[in-house]
């Protein structure tokens, strides 16, 4: 029987194999772990989030672009993995949440099919457009990591 190559870990499986390997808890089934950990989530990723400030003060004409994304990446990356990694010890699949959210998300549209924007850039929400969180509460109930 020939080699079957390996799939390539999933970003959740990396994430689980992070989280085992730095003794982060990791709950298999949703669970709620407190709101002291709330607090700490949200101070530790406004750390993170401030860290653009950085990327900020870089952007000028005379820096390489590519640099600049390079940055940018890697600053969003992390943002991603924590996020990530968060879940996973509140025992919440990101994966299937995440495609409850992008399919409320796709229900922005105006009434006539197209996006609306905000003077920002931000997608608002359209007539038809559902809110996730009943969804989210359905896929909690039934999910688990694996």
């Amino acid at each position: 029987m020939p080699n079957v190559p390996k799939p390539e870990p999933t970003l959740l499986d990396q994430i689980l194999e992070f989280n085992k390997m730095y003794g982060l808890n990791t709950k298999l089934n949703p669970t709620f772990v407190g709101v002291e950990r709330l607090r700490q989530f949200k101070d530790i990723l406004l750390e993170e989030v401030a860290e653009v400030d950085d990327i900020i003060q870089k952007n000028s004409d005379d820096l390489d672009p590519l640099d600049l994304v390079t940055e940018v990446a890697d600053w969003l990356g992390d943002l991603i993995v924590y996020a990530a990694s968060e879940c996973a010890r509140w025992g919440i699949n990101v994966d299937e949440v995440l495609k409850i959210i992008m399919a409320s998300n796709a229900s922005k549209l105006g009434a006539d099919g197209n996006p609306i924007y905000d003077d920002r850039g931000k997608v608002l929400k359209g007539p038809n457009y559902w809110k996730p969180e009943d969804k989210i509460r359905e896929c909690l109930k039934i999910t688990s990591l694996k």
